[in-house]
């Protein structure tokens, strides 16, 4: 069985019953886990390790949380009024908790499933979302992160050419993997609307909608969009339900072509007054 999890934010209290109400085990069984580990909920540091237990039966996306919590470790981002990740911060063993992090993956295939934290663009197939990630993911784990982490925020370049080079092009891949929610017909990224699908800004649409994007053969699934709702479908599955606001933790049990939903609900929701995923 492969359960792919949608964002968890710190919950680790919802995360371990949602573990035992799919009787999951390490010993039998595949963990891949959408990104957004950690901040907002209160317990990111108890998350990771509990994570961490599962050993290489577990897969780990990066989310533009735990790449703010590296962000910050490293010096790159000041600590914001809302983030709760300071019990990751504050351990004694905070060092090799922030080189474990930095080791996720952006993007996998797993199940048959291309699993993303956010979105893929419409000019990339599967492969090359997946080599892109690569190039992206040795830098993050090289010895160029702490330099990279202050070039990494911005939103330009707003869409994808191939002859993107450096900065640009790894800054792009991040926040298409990482932030994306809407784009337009020619992949621009829109990054200030958070609403749901609905509430697309005038020319652009929910990334998976794009006409004729080069993935839609594929089967993906995702997170970070909390607005979105809870989507299982035959090629989709969009799995941020807002637990840290409210809502359940939510994962799709995988095995073969069935797909079994679980949830659990959150027993340490957040005040109202959300920023989104």
């Amino acid at each position: 069985m492969t359960l792919f999890i949608g964002d968890v934010q710190g919950c680790d209290d919802a995360l371990a019953r949602l573990l035992a109400e799919a009787d999951a085990s390490p010993s039998r069984d595949r963990l891949v886990l959408l990104g957004d580990l950690v901040n907002r909920g209160p317990a990111s540091l108890a998350v990771l390790r509990r994570v961490a237990e599962w050993g290489g039966s577990a897969v780990r996306l990066l989310g533009n949380h735990d790449l703010h919590l590296l962000a910050v470790a490293h010096g790159a981002r000041k600590l914001q009024r809302d983030d709760s990740f300071g019990d990751v911060l504050d351990a004694p063993d905070a060092a090799h908790w922030i080189d474990w992090l930095r080791h996720g993956r952006l993007a996998c295939m797993e199940a048959g499933w291309l699993c993303v934290h956010a979105g893929v663009l419409p000019g990339w197939t599967a492969a090359r979302t997946l080599a892109l990630a690569a190039e992206v993911e040795a830098l993050l784990r090289g010895p160029g992160l702490a330099a990279f982490l202050p070039r990494m925020y911005g939103n330009a370049p707003a869409r994808w050419d191939e002859a993107l080079q450096g900065d640009e092009r790894h800054r792009v891949v991040i926040n298409a993997l990482t932030r994306l929610r809407f784009c337009s017909a020619d992949g621009s990224m829109d990054f200030k609307t958070k609403e749901g699908a609905g509430g697309a800004p005038a020319g652009f649409m929910p990334w998976f909608d794009v006409p004729g994007r080069a993935s839609a053969g594929e089967r993906i699934a995702f997170g970070h969009w909390s607005t979105l709702g809870l989507r299982v479908e035959p090629t989709l599955l969009a799995l941020d339900t807002g637990c840290v606001w409210g809502g359940p933790l939510s994962a799709v049990r995988v095995d073969g072509p069935r797909l079994a939903l679980v949830q659990v609900p959150c027993s340490q929701a957040r005040e109202p007054g959300r920023t989104g995923s």
